[in-house]
Parts: structure tokens; C-alpha cells; sequence
């Protein structure tokens, strides 16, 4: 405790510090910053920043290369680390890109886990993305690079370059993409009362049902098109007029074409299913190709379809799918598969817009490689289940602020679309953990039970911290840091946002889960069981004691004087995140974690060194980092005390005069007096195994000493009474 006055010293230095401050326009900034000819290779300056919208040309002589903007400017660019990821781009009249620059970020695992020159070339490699190709696509027309460890980091930036391209390209009306387009057109809402006709013949015909029919001959065209020779060999044999695929698709989320297609009592089961705002398509196919493929049984996402409009696409996921038993409308051919898709009312599909459903095809051409093609169903549903909606007149204020209300939440649901996306992504890996983190909290409210078998326990313990390094660490890169807990104190200060944290959903869950564990059990259940630097060094240590290499116990006195350093590290590395955050992640360094996990000693040797050396202390001082060097530790043992409860069981003995659990206490938490210091315990539970020993603790012993001499004299009589029957020698 005696450091929490310097702790809330530090946090109102840095609200002082930090509510001043205020950010210039993001492009005037860095207009002064990068040299147009870094931006776009010949260009020699920049033209004043327009007055409508945050961009200026981009000049050559006298001529208007493009026009720069910065994409914080126009959308939500917020990264894991809390702050924006300013990119600067340039595109030209044909709403092309031709320059990006990574100008300004504050990523954690960027800063200090992977060379900046790998991150200005990833952005670089954005040149030549054409932003018409991406409007008509929905943003799927380019391949995104992803580079290992910065998963977020690069996709919020290709979400961020995307999104802020098309803006600027509609607002300035480059490449023939124009932003009034919609707003002078004439809107349309789904009119109810329309009714459908009752046989399939007609709905085809009206357009209510809308066919893609490929057979096999189209099918060998495109992928010989494609010019790539291995192709031609795994053409397909059948005839030329085989059907490859019959694809048919229909809107009903329109009452009626739903009763028409599906039945009365289908169409309210459809009608129940989907919330409000949100909309469903039925797709039936036959022939020798799968609209649905059986990519979803295994990751749950339909990888086969997209449903595109405008620069909305939607992916669809097993939860947004149910099965079409049959088909209700008269005439209705036999289909192989029939499938209901929901579309969600945050995408932003509008059902009176044209849309498409876009079917990749695949063929195989070598054992790991595969050619990719695409076939577009388009639809548009007919104008007699529409109806105009009347245009209320609005005051020029209101109008303005109308647009602001409609681009925030616009914003808000792009960012939050991107969020839930990673989540989904990661499905499989957010199961685990959250077992992981179940069975863990069974074993510590049951930890007598837990405990009571040595041998067992031990493998136990072995096998968590094995599935912790190998899963949690080096698959899954979900090693907490301080620079997150920076992050976090950063974003308090200047504008919390919680979509920033939900980027990264193992780090979100495993935040959640030591924020809980801090009230029951301290900083204990995340540094002893869940953090994989931590579970890498216990498990060396293992090796190196079934190798005999010799254990070093450091004398009391120097062991309780080296606790502080970890402390002194913390406070540090805090006070100096108050005047610049990147110079503090940079010094966060002292953590070995993003070298020895994140990147897997992949990277220059000076850092491997250190992790190295940090391991090899270990083998001869367990947990050697954790016990004096760790910031995190200190940053998370500091509350330790607010803990709720005392949950390690002790003897009025220990300590006085049993030493067995202080000298054998793997990282001497436990003081020679006998109580246990929870701001360095890391609740391994090596204790309470000592605790139940009947060969180890002295306590026990005694009592089992005592119950068998208890259970081994001989009565005097059965009935207590000397003068019994009993108790008369036999004459």
C-alpha cells in the first residue's frame, strides 16, 4: 500500500496534463509532415485545403495529380491501442488510388513487435486500388494482407483506407461516383399490401425469382480465361451442357412473396425469425456445384455466396441461416438445396435497391492450391411491392444536422460491423478460452478438492500451463501487457471508447476475466495460471529440475529487497506514458513478452538475447521475471489487497514453528512468519497441496498420529463401566 500515494499522484499529473490538449485538423498536420513526393512519387507540393471537405490537391508543376486526405478525417480509424491510425492517401480522377502513407499510430504491437518498414509497405501496397471497383463491389474487389501478430492493426487500416476512399471519391464525384445521387432519386419502402402470384412459372416471369443458370462448358470458359495453364488440366469432363449450377433467389422479407414460396405458417415462422430492420433472401440450387459448399460446418461462415450492394457486402454466417423444408409455390421444381438467409439490419441493405448475389467457384490445381472465379445473380425487387415515400420538407439546419445524426451512426455501425466481425472470426478460440477460464474457476472455488491429490494436481497444473503457452501464447498471441493497461489510461483520458478494447476479443475476455479475478483471488489466477511468459518460464524450470540442474534460493533479506524493482518499472514506465505514450511502449521493452510469444523469438537478436537470458535465469530462480523484473505483475499486485476473500487455508502453526510451505513456496511469497504476501503470491495452490499432505506438513502428520492412536487402544469395557461382564477375567 505504501505505494498507492504515488499511484494517484501519477493519475492526477496525468489528467492534469492531459485535459488541455486538443488536436489540430488531422490533414493540416500532416500536410507540413510528409512531402508530397513521399505520398506520390513525382509531385511536388500540396494546393490549399479545400473548404467543404478535409482534402487539398496534390500537385505537379501547375496540374492536379489527386487529392490527399488523411482517413481519420472522414472515418472511425481507432486501433487496438485506443487512438487513431492516421493514413495518408491519395487518389486521382478516376478515383485511384495512387499514394498511402502510414503516417502516425500508436499500436502496441507495431510499435515494438514488427519493423515499421513492413507496416509503411503494407499501406504502400494500396496504390492502385480502384475505389470504383470497390463501390460496385462492397469493398471485396482487392486481397487483404494480413501480417502475422497485427491482425487488427491491418484491418482496420484496409477498413479505414476503403471507407474514407469512397467518401472522399463520392463527395469530390471522382471516377463517376457521386454522393446526390440517392438524395435526389425517389426512396422506396416495401409495400406490405402487394400481393404475389401463387405458381412458380409467374414469379419467374414478374420477377420475383431471379435466376443465375451456369453449366459446365461457361464454367471451363472462365477458368480458361483465367490464363493459367494447370487450369485446363482439371477441367471438368462431364458435357458441355451439364448444369453446373441452377441458382434461384428471391426477397422474402416481403410478406407476400414469403406465403407465396414458403406457405402461410412458414412465412410467420420467417416473420418471427427476423428483427426489426432486418430482411431474409430464400436461395434454392440444384445441379453439380453447392451455393452452400461445407466451409460453414467447419467455420460457420457460407464462404461460397455474398450478397453485395453498393459498397455493402454481407457474408453469411451459420446463425444467419435456416433450411427450406419445401416450397409451397405451385410448379415448383425439385432443388437440391434450399436455404433461407437473414440480413441484418445493421448492414444497411436497403430491399428497393438493386443487389446481387455473387457465387465463387473454385477449382483445385495443385494439392494446396486453388484458382478462384465469380458468377453474379443480380435481383431488383419489382417496383408493384414497393412504394414511394414522401419527402418531408426540412430546414436547411435540420437538414444539416440530419445528415451529421445519419453519418455518426452510419460510423458507429461501420466500426461496430468490423468489431463483430473479428469476434466471429475467432469463434473457435473464444470457446476455448472461455473454457479455459471455467475450468479454472471450478478449480479454485473447489480447490480443497482440487488439491487433495498431489501427483494428480501436479500434471493438472503441467497440462493448463502447457495449453496456456502453446494456445493462449503462441497460437493465439493472447499475452496481456502494461502497454495495454497505458492504453487503457490513455483512452480514460482522451474519449473511451469500448470498440476500441472489443478489437481484439482474447485480450477483452482475458482483461474481463483478471478484473474479476482481482476481487476473489488478486493477481494471482492471471500470473499463475493464465499468462504465457509466465507458464513458459514455470515449464523451462520443470525441465531444468528433471535435469538436475541446481536450484538457487536467494537469502530473505535480499529476496524481500528485490520485490520493489518491479514496482520502480511500473511507476516508470506510467509517469512516462503521461508525456508521450510511444516512448513508454517503446521502454516496455523490459517485458521479453511480445519477443518470446507474440513473435516467437523471431526477430533481431539483441531482443532474443534478452528473452533468452530472462529464461535462463529462471532455470536456476523459478519465475525469476516474475518475481522481481514484471511490470504487469506489479501494475496488477497493487489492488491485490481489495480482494474480497482469504482463500488459502492456513494452520495457527505455519510459521510458528513450521517453515515446510515458506521453503518450499516456488516464488517465496510466503513470509518466514507464516502469512502470504498476496501481492506476490501467484496462487499456484502448491500450498493447499502441502496443506492436505499427510506426509509432508507436520500438522497433519500429528493429527493422523494422534487419530490412529486413538483408533488403536484397546477399551477398557464396551459399556464404560469397570465392573461389567466384560470386563471380568474368564475363571
Amino acid at each position: 500500500m505504501k505505494f498507492l500515494p504515488a499511484v494517484l499522484l501519477s493519475l492526477a499529473l496525468g489528467l492534469f496534463l492531459a485535459l488541455p490538449l486538443r488536436a489540430e485538423t488531422v490533414l493540416s498536420k500532416y500536410l507540413s509532415e510528409v512531402p508530397a513526393d513521399a505520398l506520390v512519387p513525382g509531385a511536388d507540393g500540396y494546393g490549399p485545403v479545400r473548404a467543404d471537405q478535409p482534402v487539398a490537391p496534390v500537385l505537379k508543376g501547375e496540374e492536379t495529380v489527386g487529392w490527399a486526405f488523411v482517413t481519420s478525417d472522414f472515418v472511425s480509424t481507432t486501433g487496438y491501442s485506443g487512438k487513431p491510425i492516421h493514413t495518408m492517401v491519395a487518389v486521382d480522377a478516376d478515383a485511384k488510388v495512387i499514394g498511402v502513407k502510414l503516417v502516425k499510430h500508436s499500436e502496441p504491437i507495431v510499435l515494438i513487435g514488427i519493423p515499421d518498414s513492413k507496416m509503411q509497405a503494407l499501406a504502400a501496397g494500396y496504390a492502385g486500388l480502384d475505389l470504383v471497383a470497390e463501390a460496385k463491389s462492397g469493398g471485396t474487389a482487392h486481397d487483404l494482407d494480413i501480417i502475422s501478430g497485427a491482425t487488427v492493426t491491418v484491418m482496420v487500416i484496409d477498413d479505414s483506407v476503403v471507407r474514407a476512399g469512397l467518401k472522399v471519391a463520392r463527395a469530390l464525384g471522382l471516377g463517376g461516383l457521386s454522393p446526390d445521387a440517392a438524395s435526389h432519386e425517389p426512396q422506396f419502402e416495401l409495400n406490405p399490401d402487394a400481393k404475389a402470384a401463387n405458381d412458380w412459372m409467374t414469379l419467374e416471369g414478374d420477377g420475383t425469382l431471379r435466376r443465375l443458370s451456369l453449366d459446365v462448358g461457361q464454367v471451363n470458359a472462365a477458368f480458361a480465361a483465367l490464363g493459367d495453364p494447370r487450369s485446363d488440366a482439371r477441367a471438368l469432363t462431364e458435357p458441355a451442357d451439364t448444369t453446373f449450377i441452377e441458382m434461384q433467389a428471391a426477397l422474402v422479407s416481403h410478406p407476400a412473396i414469403a406465403r407465396a414460396l414458403l406457405g402461410e405458417a412458414e412465412a410467420k415462422n420467417v416473420a418471427a425469425w427476423l428483427a426489426p430492420g432486418d430482411h431474409a433472401i430464400a436461395v434454392a440450387g440444384r445441379g453439380l456445384y453447392s451455393f452452400k459448399g461445407s466451409g460453414y460446418v467447419r467455420g460457420g461462415i457460407f464462404d461460397r455466396i455474398v450478397l453485395i450492394q453498393d459498397d455493402v457486402s454481407v457474408r453469411f454466417r451459420d446463425r444467419m441461416h435456416k433450411r427450406i423444408v419445401s416450397l409451397a409455390a405451385e410448379g415448383a421444381p425439385a432443388f437440391t438445396e434450399a436455404d433461407l438467409f437473414k440480413i441484418p439490419a445493421d448492414t444497411g441493405f436497403d430491399p428497393a435497391k438493386p443487389f446481387r448475389i455473387q457465387l465463387l467457384v473454385h477449382r483445385e490445381v495443385g494439392p494446396i492450391e486453388k484458382l478462384f472465379t465469380t458468377f453474379d445473380l443480380g435481383y431488383q425487387l419489382p417496383e408493384k411491392y414497393l412504394r414511394a415515400v414522401a419527402r418531408a420538407p426540412v430546414e436547411a439546419t435540420e437538414a444539416d444536422t440530419a445528415v451529421a445524426d445519419v453519418a455518426s451512426r452510419d460510423e458507429a455501425a461501420a466500426h461496430q460491423a468490423l468489431w463483430k466481425r473479428i469476434w466471429l472470426d475467432k469463434k473457435s478460440s473464444i470457446v476455448v478460452t472461455a473454457a479455459m477460464l471455467a475450468v479454472l474457476t471450478l478449480v479454485f472455488f473447489f480447490q480443497t478438492f482440487a488439491t487433495r491429490n498431489a501427483r494428480a494436481f501436479f500434471w493438472f497444473r503441467m497440462t493448463f500451463l502447457t495449453v496456456t503457452l502453446v494456445f493462449l501464447g503462441w497460437y493465439a498471441n493472447a499475452q496481456l501487457s502494461v502497454v495495454n493497461l497505458m492504453a487503457l489510461f490513455g483512452a480514460l483520458i482522451s474519449g473511451f471508447s469500448w470498440q476500441a478494447f472489443l478489437l481484439d476479443p482474447l485480450t477483452f475476455i482475458l482483461w474481463f476475466a483478471v478484473a474479476a479475478a482481482m476481487l476473489f483471488w488478486g493477481r494471482g489466477a492471471y500470473c499463475g495460471w493464465l499468462c504465457p511468459f509466465g507458464a513458459l518460464q514455470e515449464i523451462t524450470n520443470r525441465i531444468a529440475r528433471a535435469l538436475h540442474v541446481p536450484q538457487w534460493t536467494l537469502p530473505w533479506g535480499l529476496h524481500e529487497r528485490l520485490w520493489p524493482i518491479k514496482y520502480i518499472l511500473f511507476l516508470g514506465l506510467f509517469g512516462i506514458s503521461l508525456m508521450s505514450i510511444e516512448q513508454a511502449e517503446h521502454l516496455a521493452e523490459v517485458e521479453p513478452f511480445k519477443t518470446a510469444i507474440v513473435l516467437k523469438f523471431v526477430r533481431a537478436w539483441p531482443f532474443v538475447a534478452y528473452a533468452l537470458a530472462l529464461l535462463a535465469a529462471g532455470l536456476f530462480v523459478e519465475r525469476f521475471y516474475c518475481r522481481y523484473l514484471c511490470p504487469l505483475g506489479a501494475a496488477l499486485a497493487i489492488p491485490a489487497r481489495l480482494r474480497m476473500f482469504d482463500w488459502l487455508k492456513r494452520y495457527r502453526e505455519c510459521g510458528h514453528p513450521c517453515q515446510t510451505c515458506a521453503n518450499q513456496c516456488p516464488v517465496q511469497a510466503i513470509h518466514p512468519t507464516g502469512e502470504i504476501n498476496p501481492n506476490e503470491c501467484v496462487d499456484c495452490l502448491h500450498c493447499q497441496v502441502l496443506y492436505q499432505s499427510k506426509t509432508i506438513c507436520p500438522v497433519v502428520i500429528k493429527k493422523m498420529k494422534r487419530r490412529d492412536a486413538v483408533g488403536t487402544a484397546v477399551p477398557r469395557n464396551l459399556t464404560g463401566h469397570p465392573n461389567s461382564p466384560q470386563s471380568q477375567p474368564a475363571e
